[in-house]
């Protein structure tokens, strides 16, 4: 039988593992990349620090237990958050190095109250990358613990936190049956089956009113458009490149949601590029 302290110590392997697999890979992609090499690079060091920021509260868990509802868990998670606050403030881009600058000299009371309105919102009316990046390695530590975070569950979220998808995978399928969609959680990372023929925004089914739009430039991207509530979200075939990660990869492709919303599209939750 396995020890408390010893599945604390797989559980800290396992996410220092996933943070520097998604960084590798962010790292690795910027070495060919043109267009989103900074963008990438930027990635690639959020993904280390969101690890060293995984780990801080990792030891936290271990003086006072996790317990997935935030307004008792947030006073550890702003303690951890110095160093991601400094990272974004001097490699970010310049709008949200200007907004880290801000919230860096912030009391803590001040930033532990955004990270629960991010986390009591909906919907937030301005999309808020900096709570996202910091919740995002308290709420992974709760998925390998198995700690349900107290959050509400909607239609088209993520099942285990109520998460938004930022991202879609189209995975190979039993055969004849065509690829698997799954959907990929911006706070938790973790993925979801969900129809193929669905809106996640808005539920609509009908064919005719979900398009999809590729580039000849990026064939194994797509714009899985909602043509009743004008949201989309982007999918990635895997089943062209087992090696991408989604919500890396996506990174790629940012000219296609720059298009998307020239046309009038509004992504049903922003990537890592913030678009």
């Amino acid at each position: 039988m396995r020890r408390p302290a010893e599945d604390a110590v797989a559980v800290s392997r396992a996410i220092d593992v996933a943070f520097e697999r998604r960084a590798e890979r962010a790292r690795l992609l910027a070495g060919g990349a043109v267009a989103a090499r900074e963008p990438l690079r930027f990635a690639a060091g959020l993904y280390r620090v969101q690890g060293r920021l995984a780990a801080a509260l990792e030891g936290l868990h271990g003086r006072r237990a996790l317990t997935g509802r935030l307004t008792e868990d947030v006073a550890g998670v702003v303690e951890a958050s110095g160093e991601l606050l400094r990272f974004a403030a001097e490699n970010g881009p310049a709008g949200l190095a200007g907004v880290a600058r801000a919230r860096s000299g912030e009391a803590k009371s001040l930033c532990g109250s955004r990270l629960l309105a991010f986390w009591d919102a909906d919907r937030p009316t301005e999309p808020d990358y900096l709570s996202r990046a910091l919740l995002r390695p308290y709420v992974e530590i709760l998925a390998k613990l198995g700690i349900a975070p107290d959050r509400p569950l909607r239609a088209g979220h993520c099942p285990f936190c109520g998460g938004a998808p930022w991202v879609a995978a189209r995975r190979s399928a039993a055969e004849g049956d065509g690829a698997s969609r799954f959907l990929a959680c911006a706070v938790c990372g973790g993925e979801w089956s969900f129809a193929r023929i669905r809106c996640p925004a808005c539920s609509e089914h009908n064919p005719e009113r979900l398009p999809c739009f590729r580039s000849d430039t990026y064939p194994a991207v797509r714009i899985e458009a909602c043509e009743t509530c004008r949201r989309y979200v982007k999918s990635i075939d895997l089943t062209l490149d087992a090696r991408a990660i989604p919500e890396v990869d996506d990174l790629l492709s940012l000219s296609m949601d720059l298009w998307a919303e020239s046309e009038g599209f509004d992504r049903i939750e922003p990537g890592l590029a913030g678009i």
